[in-house]
């Protein structure tokens, strides 16, 4: 069995060394693999990216990065708001679908900003309170300024 690993070796990247750890006939099939790798921490970075809708072409670019699976996008949708509210309506839509195909979560927040992020991650929403007959006092939609999409 070494000398087939050996050929394999001298076939792919020249002749075989002795620093790598070949299975001895006596051994168990078992090979030892380092913890650490490079190569498998270098994609797992969640981004958290801000993208300005100023017409329905941008939408594009948010839902090609929100699949990949590891953006949370913060939208400003005030240009678009302020030009035709007909095409962010639209892109709206857009934007929930793929969300919701992604299981992801969608929220407004203030007038002009959404906050999209793929499944990994939720968007804290406060449970509204009970409004009470005597006083007025502030609800939970009067302090925290989240829409939910």
């Amino acid at each position: 069995m070494k000398n087939f690993f050996n050929k394999v070796k001298s076939k792919i990247g020249g002749a075989p060394e002795d620093d790598y750890m070949i299975p001895q006939e006596e051994d168990e099939g078992y090979v030892e693999i380092s913890p650490t790798s490079s190569a498998s921490s270098a994609g797992s970075k969640v981004i958290v990216r801000p993208f300005m809708l100023t017409d329905f072409a941008d939408t594009k670019p948010i839902l090609d990065s929100l699949r990949e699976g590891y953006t949370i996008a913060l939208v400003n949708i005030k240009p678009l708001k302020d030009k035709d509210l007909v095409e962010l309506k639209r892109s709206i839509n857009k934007l929930k679908k793929t969300c919701d195909a992604i299981d992801g979560d969608i929220a407004g927040f203030g007038e002009d900003w959404i906050t999209i992020c793929p499944s990994f991650a939720q968007i804290h929403r406060e449970a509204p309170e009970e409004v009470y007959q005597g006083s007025p006092q502030p609800t939970s939609r009067d302090t925290n300024n989240f829409e939910t999409y």
